[in-house]
């Protein structure tokens, strides 16, 4: 993980908001307002990467990287930005790099729960999504089949829908924070999300008619 500099945070940071902390950050470069940042986001962020990336030991690596750009880019930060979209964005971008250069594409958790904004209804993970019932189109596969063909199927998605499908299958990430992130609409995050799950509906379908008819 990124080594924190110098002692521990002064107790009064824990209860600055983040925004306040990189603008602290950005205009004097307090060593313990960015190991507050740090620890803030270590292991959330970390989880993040190392399920985008499908490595714990590659997630690590863009983890510090992207420390490194919030170091670096520090003074781009505009007062009264929301810091965790802008955080996630630096750090999705660390990681699409990083795989672009290693030849693989990120990976999605097929558990993770969708956070759906304005406190509605969780929306369910992208497994229940597909298999919604005893006549889904995945239902006469066994647990770990389904979760391989679905793994399968988000690699055959189209770029831009697979990155906004992954963004939204991670813990609390919110319509608003991958519109942040992407620099997108939210009605394009929704649209996006949406089309991803019908291409992987009509693909399952489409599997489960191939078998029938074989």
């Amino acid at each position: 993980m990124v080594k924190v500099i110098g002692t521990e945070s002064e107790r009064g940071l824990a209860h600055e908001t983040d925004e306040e902390l990189m603008r602290r950050y950005r205009d004097a470069g307090d060593e313990k307002v960015y190991n507050e940042l740090v620890h803030r986001y270590e292991r959330e962020l970390f989880r993040y990467l190392a399920r985008y990336t499908g490595d714990a030991s590659m997630g690590e690596d863009v983890f510090q990287n992207t420390f490194l750009q919030i170091h670096l880019k520090r003074g781009l930060y505009e007062d009264g930005r929301p810091f965790r979209p802008w955080l996630y964005a630096i750090a999705t971008h660390q990681a699409v790099d990083l795989l672009r250069k290693a030849g693989r594409r990120p990976t999605v958790s097929l558990d993770q729960r969708l956070s759906a904004p304005g406190g509605e209804a969780d929306a369910g993970s992208l497994l229940d999504m597909l298999v919604n019932d005893d006549a889904g189109p995945l239902a006469g596969l066994q647990d770990r089949e389904r979760r391989e063909w679905v793994r399968e199927s988000v690699e055959k998605l189209p770029d831009l829908l697979r990155q906004t499908l992954i963004l939204a299958y991670h813990q609390d990430l919110k319509y608003r924070e991958i519109a942040e992130i992407l620099k997108i609409p939210v009605g394009t995050v929704k649209s996006r999300l949406h089309a991803a799950l019908a291409k992987l509906q009509q693909m399952a379908k489409a599997a489960k008619r191939d078998g029938k008819e074989d």
